[in-house]
């Protein structure tokens, strides 16, 4: 191995006896299986890695270099240590340490995985990955709660956020996008809590949404109308039933010309647009101070010339906020909320207002809402695991102190097929929207054809 990246020579390094964790873990039992040996072999080869190698260095290898000459540090370790592998267990062995020391362990296998969508760790010992909306357990786990939490903090440090006992959950993201939750000792009981959910490398379109079967062509027709012709949009949906899918395939429509501003508290949108101004809120320091929240990135970005802003998820005061850009000269704002059908995301919105801490009446607080929102798309993941926009409902005004809605498309669930997988069909309520009419005045014109209930759109 070169010696231009090692902290001391090698002569010195074969001469010395290992360091740290080196010296406490005697070597691996007999009565172990194969995978226990090969973790915690792993585990201790890592530990002296990082006494022998200059990270820094290795910035600017590529990893095909990094792997070769790794590997030759781990066979003299292993013969250091009178430890006989086969070349399988080696290579499997050269692999894992070299995930542990550039990557996330043994969550690394997971992440480069394209058929997983989320990874769940609940303690050291288990994980449970998300596969086509079902979950599953896997084999995947690390060494001790002490390998969990040096990988935990390992993804939260590189995006300077914290973890420990003074602030025992963070929100955080990897270098690719992925949305990261962890939540360690003592609020998580039994050994710390991460949830990571993948960043999809290739956005989904609406079109592959259509091939999936999430909603039909004519629904497909209708919000594309929506987008380009700037109406605002409210996303509803539970955890994990497809919102920020639906929002990065929305803003697709957008016009390549106008200038958009996305606020998230963890940027995840995959926006295909060349003009767009990511904002990232920032938790507050060790001391308690600099806390940046949504609401202050909302009144921040109505003075950066926004054409539309999207927020990524609407929780608390920064709604009043938000439906005040989209009654000012935004129009074609969108945001996403949970919230289990468009009348609950409704009453959550004002809940919200209500937490901006400015006394505003329950009326006022529904005129403001029914003015500034047009359209309630709904998402939901059934019990099979298959996403599907439930609702498209419009909002149509105030009639006395209720806000009006139409439902211009649905799915109906009919029951379960012989597998078990939900069956049912998206059917148009033969309303025809306002908002069709509005269209107009920006060239849009959408065939009444579409909003006829003609027939049933199985899926």
């Amino acid at each position: 191995m070169s010696t231009w990246h090692l902290k001391r020579p090698p002569q010195e390094d074969a001469a010395a006896t290992p360091k740290g964790v080196g010296q406490e873990v005697q070597r691996v039992p007999e009565s172990f299986q194969v995978s226990d040996k090969l973790l915690a072999l792993k585990v201790l080869i890592h530990h002296q890695l990082l006494e022998k190698v200059n990270l820094s260095a290795l910035d600017n290898m590529p990893r095909d270099q990094i792997a070769k000459e790794i590997s030759d540090i781990i066979v003299a370790l292993l013969d250091e240590r009178g430890e006989v592998l086969n070349r399988a267990e080696r290579t499997i062995l050269s692999n894992d340490v070299l995930d542990e020391l550039l990557g996330l362990g043994p969550l690394e296998p997971l992440l480069k995985d394209d058929s997983i969508n989320d990874i769940l760790v609940n303690g050291f010992q288990t994980v449970f990955v998300e596969r086509s909306g079902v979950l599953e357990k896997v084999s995947t786990r690390f060494q001790d709660e002490k390998h969990l939490l040096r990988i935990i903090q390992k993804i939260v440090s590189a995006v300077g956020r914290r973890v420990d006992e003074s602030s025992p959950f963070v929100d955080a993201r990897l270098p690719d996008g992925s949305r990261v939750n962890a939540i360690v000792s003592p609020l998580a009981i039994d050994g710390s809590l991460l949830s990571i959910r993948k960043f999809s490398k290739k956005p989904i379109s609406m079109q592959r949404m259509i091939e999936y079967g999430s909603l039909p062509p004519e629904m497909a027709e209708v919000l594309g109308a929506i987008v380009r012709g700037r109406r605002n949009v409210i996303i509803s949906g539970g955890t994990g039933s497809g919102k920020t899918t639906m929002l990065n395939a929305l803003s697709t429509f957008i016009d390549e010309r106008e200038r958009i501003v996305t606020i998230e508290d963890s940027a995840e949108l995959q926006l295909q647009q060349e003009h767009v101004a990511r904002l990232e809120t920032r938790p507050p320091n060790i001391e308690g101070k600099g806390e940046v929240n949504q609401r202050d990135l909302v009144k921040n970005a109505l003075r950066m010339r926004p054409d539309r802003i999207i927020l990524g998820e609407c929780r608390a005061g920064e709604a009043f906020d938000m439906l005040q850009a989209m009654n000012t000269g935004h129009d074609g704002s969108m945001t996403t909320i949970h919230a289990n059908n468009p009348r609950d995301a409704l009453a959550r919105i004002e809940q919200m207002v209500g937490m901006s801490g400015l006394d505003i009446s329950a009326r006022s607080a529904r005129a403001q809402i029914a003015a500034a929102i047009n359209v309630v798309l709904q998402i939901g993941r059934l019990s099979d695991g298959k996403r599907k926009v439930l609702s498209l409902s419009e909002i149509t005004g105030m009639e006395g102190e209720t806000i009006t809605m139409q439902e211009i498309f649905r799915y109906r669930m009919t029951g379960r097929d012989e597998v078990g997988n939900v069956t049912g069909y998206f059917e148009a309520t033969g309303i025809r929207p306002r908002f069709a009419q509005e269209l107009e005045a920006y060239g849009i014109t959408l065939d009444p054809a579409l909003f006829r209930p003609a027939g049933r759109n199985a899926r």
